[in-house]
């Protein structure tokens, strides 16, 4: 099977990197891959990095994700044993040199020679990966990285959060040559948006965990008349779940400038890219399990 093939059927092991306390949809991409035993077996979940203004820096944004995850756990005593390690405390410091965390020495050991692929669900700033690849590059030939980050290689502005946060470990997850699924925000899972009254309905009363999702979501917007709010980071789990509601094309790896623009040369090794969702699809299926 050639790595950037669409997974196979079965069950597919799974960590899952997330920057959970930066908005709110990281906490419904996590309990989505929680809530799909029949696709994802999920090991581990990682925190990531962020800066924005929840937190003061890298390392605080990264230690209130690590809490956030730990919140949803506990409303979801099913999966309450899950392991929670700690990311990077701070941003890559140039293009070849690793953060050392819990998280990435955890991701190396996991990705052991002769096992099935570790799919690793990355929707932050790829800090703790890209560590990873960087301390043991060895593990490119046993992990496929699902990457919600930045825009599709067409796009005049290659960056959004998830790649300025930490943009020498973009340059790790497009350069390194490791088996990449680049799920875009402009143009695709910009479109999986919902609305309050959608969560009310389909999210609200699902045990502890639909009221917490729920309550996050009608926190967000301080009125929510005529509004609605992409769950962007859904769209990396999904195409774990069903590859049909995220159809991708091969590309060749864009190279990413110092600009935030995407450059380009057809000698490049190949990446999977997103481009497009099937919406109703996904929050069918998303629905349906965040009620268990």
């Amino acid at each position: 099977m050639w790595p950037l093939d669409p997974p196979p059927s079965g069950v597919l092991r799974a960590v899952v990197d997330t920057d959970t306390d930066n908005e709110i949809d990281d906490q419904f991409a996590v309990v989505y891959a929680l809530r799909s035993p029949e696709r994802l077996r999920v090991e581990a979940l990682y925190a990531a990095p962020y800066r924005n203004e929840r937190s003061t820096g890298p390392e605080d944004g990264m230690l209130r994700s690590r809490d956030e995850l730990r919140r949803l756990l506990e409303r979801l005593p099913a999966y309450a044993g899950t392991p929670v390690h700690e990311g990077s405390r701070a941003w890559l410091p140039g293009p070849a040199t690793p953060v050392s965390s819990p998280a990435a020495t955890d991701l190396i050991e996991r990705a052991r020679p002769g096992g099935d692929p570790l799919y690793v669900v990355t929707i932050g700033a790829p800090t703790n990966v890209a560590s990873a690849l960087l301390l043991d590059p060895g593990i490119a030939e046993r992990i496929v990285v699902v990457w919600l980050g930045g825009n599709p290689w067409y796009w005049h502005r290659g960056v959004e959060f998830n790649v300025e946060q930490d943009l020498h470990a973009s340059h790790v997850l497009f350069d390194s040559g490791v088996p990449l699924v680049h799920i875009p925000c402009r143009n695709v899972t910009e479109h999986l948006t919902t609305t309050q009254a959608e969560i009310d309905r389909y999210v609200r009363g699902g045990g502890p965990i639909g009221d917490y999702l729920a309550d996050l979501y009608a926190g967000y917007f301080p009125d929510h008349f005529a509004m609605s709010k992409a769950l962007w980071d859904v769209g990396a789990v999904a195409w774990l779940v069903n590859p049909e509601w995220v159809p991708t094309a091969v590309v060749h790896s864009p190279i990413l400038t110092e600009q935030g623009t995407w450059s380009h040369d057809p000698r490049r090794h190949l990446i999977r890219e997103a481009f497009e969702v099937d919406r109703n699809a996904i929050f069918a299926d998303l629905f349906r399990k965040l009620r268990g």
